[in-house]
């Protein structure tokens, strides 16, 4: 399929990179609006409804504060046609903590619900600062691009232009066993092209990316994830709920190592965690993502 164009309406400073696909229009204090674009035809990519949503929710908050955790339910599927509105909710200013709820709104319908907290810093002391290692894996240089065989397109599956230009990605070729019973898959991502220093725009940009590929993680004994494949999909996927914890600073214009694990699926739901390390081995964020998952209806002949 073609990329979806550009709405007539979309300020133009908006752009077609994830710098653009975060971007909001403040409509009053606590209202923004923005636009999405498609993750399957016509429905809105969760990954970018989340961060536009996170992003709304760091536009009411004081300097200062940074985010480390985000909590959100993927309620109805959004429709790239329209724009989407933002409502954030001022829950509590506190000294060290800030809360906000954020519902995003289409048609007069709430399509995802956000909770998300905010923080001041804390200096940690070395011996208080701990995570687990980071694995070793082929570096992201000795990779080839995940995109680069899907750029044309394929009739089998959404168009990838706009995660193309949003997001590099290369997957790690697996290295140890995955536990019986469980799945795994581990890439590097980082977005396309370098950010500004903003810690917000960096939490954001991991939003997106966090729901790229964690959702197929959880359906790799069926099959590999829609950018490894150019047959049809045997399952459908569509995000519940999706949790984020971020544990310390970190650029998403810079490599991260991201180690998808799925434990478990079945009653048509298929759970997936994720863990993402910088290039220089800090733990920096960790997901976690309910996802539905079923045996994909035959096409119409």
């Amino acid at each position: 399929m073609q990329p979806h164009p550009t709405p007539p309406s979309l300020p133009e400073a908006f752009g077609r990179d994830l710098v653009g696909f975060l971007s909001l229009e403040r409509l009053e204090r606590d209202l923004f609006r923005g636009w999405c674009h498609d993750g399957a035809p016509l429905r809105a990519f969760g990954g970018q409804v989340a961060g536009q949503a996170l992003t709304a929710a760091g536009q009411t908050v004081a300097t200062g504060f940074l985010v480390h955790s985000l909590h959100g339910y993927f309620l109805r599927a959004g429709d790239t046609r329209s724009p989407i509105v933002y409502q954030v909710e001022r829950l509590r200013d506190g000294r060290s903590y800030v809360s906000r709820r954020v519902t995003a709104i289409q048609g007069g319908e709430a399509i995802f619900s956000l909770s998300a907290s905010f923080k001041v810093p804390e200096a940690t002391d070395t011996a208080g600062d701990r995570h687990i290692a980071m694995p070793r894996v082929t570096p992201p240089e000795d990779l080839p691009d995940a995109f680069a065989s899907l750029c044309g397109g394929l009739p089998t599956h959404p168009d990838v232009s706009d995660f193309n230009r949003a997001l590099s990605v290369r997957f790690v070729p697996p290295t140890a066993s995955t536990p019986e019973g469980g799945t795994e898959q581990t890439l590097w991502v980082k977005s396309a092209d370098p950010l500004p220093d903003d810690p917000m725009l960096h939490a954001c940009g991991l939003a997106y990316a966090s729901d790229l590929l964690l959702a197929p993680s959880a359906a790799l004994h069926r099959e590999p994830p829609w950018v490894l494949r150019s047959e049809p999909s045997t399952v459908f996927l569509t995000s519940l709920d999706h949790a984020i914890w971020f544990h310390r600073p970190f650029r998403a214009d810079d490599w991260l190592l991201v180690v998808h694990r799925s434990p478990t699926a079945g009653d048509g739901r298929g759970l997936a965690f994720g863990d993402f390390w910088s290039r220089d081995g800090r733990l920096v964020a960790s997901v976690v993502q309910e996802t539905v998952l079923r045996s994909a209806r035959p096409s119409p002949s």
